[in-house]
């Protein structure tokens, strides 16, 4: 008959006298988590965990015990490492962007940008140039959701590489959990050595502006501790200390020389018959290139600023008609959205991106940051001067995905703008484009002028340069900024080889 020894026993029993003390411990912990809970949606913190780690680790599990005790109104969970065919087509930060939690709620991600990256770049779907450039867009985008007052929390579920084969043996072993073990996760097994050396490369190199804080997968109940501990005591810190404001700072990216506005000579203007002429063949070109890009799987996103009733609309007008409607979309920015002020300001930007091979227009940008919301006080000072690098950042990511970006401030005089608003309020079929706002901005001229100075000079990179487009004449502005297109269209499609 079996009888157990001694130190087997008295290793049994510190074993559950440790299980005991750590139950207690997380229900304590459950307790102050939801406590917590009407604070953070008071005070509109959002907070993001997100939690990678092994196959087979038990980050799922791991989850689990986080939101046990969550109203489950107050949070969601996604697994964006697992991207549909149609989203594979946008930047790669695109799904994690786009889940951004509101103000006052919590997003858990089931793996992420980590797990992304290090599979890509090991399996050799991605260069290790291009793996560079999306580390470096990790790194900008937590800073962003940091600076903006968001929570990061990242977890990494580690186990060992016996402890890793011995569990997907067991998921393999029942017909109800064998479906939970992919190809992706047998070939991370076999190179666990590998993958090991790659994680670790990966937090040493995302780990200085957010940390990662590793936990112990091979013990659950441990895990289940250190991670809610982590959580709770950086939303105390939070309450406490309030929103984390970022402060400004500066990148060097290639800027390009921009005139000022009051330099710009806005005298060239085109006869009717010049403007016909070079409107059909610049349209027809247009047409053409439109299928290239298409095939190609160009993205092309073309954003427009301008005075009010510089003719942005008519502008946008002329470069939309030649293209196929299936393949853009014209988006008008307006106020925000209460959904929309309640996330980091770009996240309705990240939203609203074209998919590889498609146009979008944006009829306004994400360039209200630094004019309207700087001017009328809708963001504090460190925002506004803190969004020109976070902006030439977003640009950069978008032309490292492979896209066409454009900007256009369609320009016109004081002078002018009178001429049109008066047209306007004296033509009943246009009378409501004027609004009591745009006479209000027009005494604001000066204001608007120092700033989009300033914007022109910061933001204006080579990756996504800035035209100003003279339009006292509108039909010399259309077709400026027709070829324009044309041109950039052209290169990229000449240096796209497939």
């Amino acid at each position: 008959m079996f009888t157990m020894k001694k130190e087997e026993k008295e290793s049994k029993k510190v074993e559950k006298e440790n299980t005991d003390q750590l139950k207690a411990e997380i229900k304590a912990l459950r307790g102050r988590l939801m406590a917590q809970q009407q604070a953070v949606r008071e005070k509109g913190l959002p907070i993001i965990v997100l939690v990678e780690g092994w196959a087979a680790a038990g980050k799922g599990s791991l989850i689990n015990e986080l939101i046990s005790e969550i109203d489950p109104r107050n949070y969601n969970v996604t697994s964006p490492v697992i991207t549909p065919e149609a989203e594979s087509r946008y930047p790669f930060l695109y799904p994690y962007a786009r889940a951004i939690p509101e103000n006052g709620k919590i997003m858990f991600y089931d793996s992420g940008w980590m797990e992304d990256c290090v599979r890509k770049y090991l399996h050799r779907d991605i260069t290790k140039e291009e793996y560079k450039k999306r580390v470096r867009a990790v790194n900008e985008f937590e800073r962003q959701l940091r600076d903006g007052g968001y929570i990061l929390l990242k977890l990494f579920v580690d186990i060992s590489e016996k402890e890793q084969r011995k569990r997907i043996a067991a998921l393999r072993e029942s017909f109800e959990t064998e479906w939970r073990v992919s190809l992706d996760d047998m070939w991370q097994m076999h190179e666990y050595k590998l993958f090991r050396d790659e994680y670790e490369n990966f937090m040493d190199k995302t780990g200085k502006v957010i940390p990662w804080h590793p936990v112990d997968g091979s013990k659950r109940t441990l895990a289940a501790r250190d991670a809610l501990k982590l959580l709770v005591e950086q939303i105390d810190r939070a309450l406490e200390e309030g929103r984390y404001v970022g402060k400004p700072f500066k990148e060097n990216f290639p800027l390009l020389k921009m005139p000022k506005l009051a330099e710009v000579d806005l005298s060239p203007s085109l006869t009717d018959e010049e403007y016909k002429k070079e409107l059909k063949k610049l349209q027809s070109h247009l047409h053409e290139l439109h299928n290239v890009i298409y095939r190609k799987k160009i993205p092309v996103i073309l954003c427009y600023e301008g005075w009010d009733a510089a003719g942005k609309g008519g502008n946008i007008r002329r470069i939309a008609r030649p293209l196929d409607p299936r393949g853009f979309d014209v988006m008008p920015i307006a106020s925000p959205e209460p959904h929309e002020k309640n996330r980091q300001y770009l996240w309705r930007f990240w939203t609203r991106l074209p998919r590889s091979g498609h146009v979008c227009i944006f009829d306004r940008t994400w360039y209200g940051r630094v004019m309207v919301e700087r001017l009328e006080g809708f963001c504090a000072e460190d925002d506004w001067k803190r969004a020109y690098n976070e902006i030439n950042e977003f640009e950069r990511q978008l032309t490292d995905w492979g896209a066409v970006v454009l900007k256009f401030w369609i320009h016109i005089d004081q002078d002018t703008q009178l001429q049109r608003f008066t047209d306007r309020q004296n033509t009943p079929e246009k009378a409501w484009k004027l609004t009591e706002e745009d006479w209000r901005n027009r005494e604001k001229w000066p204001q608007y002028e120092e700033a989009i100075d300033e914007m022109l000079e910061k933001t204006s990179t080579e990756n996504a340069p800035w035209f100003i487009i003279e339009s006292n004449d509108k039909k010399y502005a259309r077709i400026k900024a027709l070829r324009i297109v044309i041109d950039a269209l052209e290169k990229a499609c000449e240096e796209r080889l497939a």
